[in-house]
């Protein structure tokens, strides 16, 4: 990197802290309450669809993922399923929302030694308003964010009204995140630079082929290795 940026942005979910590992944790869990309906791969990619359509109505985020076990489990039984079976898939939703929150290996020093040299940074993450709010709060991280910001989506014109917001200039701003679908084609899209940190796992949703050389991108391996790519 050749510049100076004023604000950095950071997604939350597999980029701050581990997010999806529990989502395959719960999906297993599922597919195993519906062995007696059909196979483990059938359950999982059922359960997927079943999400899909229902983001336009939960939008992203826990709950909507309970509502979709819940939902897919009774067409999986052909409305057969029983009151147990229901109580145990609200219970995993319970028992999801109460997951420690593992901040990923080096984050905290990064975002730490940020803080102190005088960038804002920011939160720009989508999902269930308290969830996150809660991973929030539990991570600690809190402390070293100038704004954060929940959002629906994280499309173009999502990124466009909260940059707008905070009166920043695309070309001022730095996004830093685990998908290439929401954290970083967007905000290039803008004129705005990314960085790239891949998590070991990806929703299946929010993976992307892209084969186009992209200007103001960088892909790392780590979040430690961000302090010598800013030149720190």
């Amino acid at each position: 990197m050749n510049k100076t940026f004023k604000y950095i942005g950071f997604d939350a979910d597999d980029t701050l802290w581990v997010n999806e590992t529990y989502f395959r944790e719960t999906e297993n869990k599922f597919a195993k309450l519906m062995n007696a309906y059909c196979d483990t791969e059938t359950a999982i990619n059922a359960l997927y669809q079943t999400e899909i359509r229902n983001l336009k109505d939960y939008g992203y985020g826990i709950k909507g993922f309970i509502l979709s076990l819940i939902e897919t489990a009774h067409v999986l039984s052909k409305g057969t399923v029983s009151s147990k079976v229901i109580i145990n898939l609200i219970e995993l939703g319970k028992e999801f929302l109460n997951k420690p929150v593992e901040i990923i290996g080096g984050v905290e020093l990064v975002l730490k030694r940020l803080f102190e040299k005088g960038y804002k940074l920011i939160v720009a993450t989508k999902g269930d308003l308290l969830d996150q709010e809660r991973k929030l709060e539990k991570s600690g991280l809190a402390k070293y964010f100038h704004h954060i910001e929940i959002m629906s989506d994280k499309q173009a014109p999502n990124y466009k009204k909260l940059l707008a917001h905070l009166d920043i200039e695309a070309k001022d701003f730095l996004m830093i995140g685990n998908s290439l679908k929401s954290d970083i084609l967007p905000i290039i899209k803008l004129g705005g630079s990314a960085v790239h940190i891949p998590f070991h796992t990806t929703w299946i949703h929010e993976e992307v082929e892209h084969n186009e050389k992209l200007e103001n991108f960088w892909e790392l391996n780590k979040m430690s290795e961000l302090e010598d790519k800013l030149g720190l």
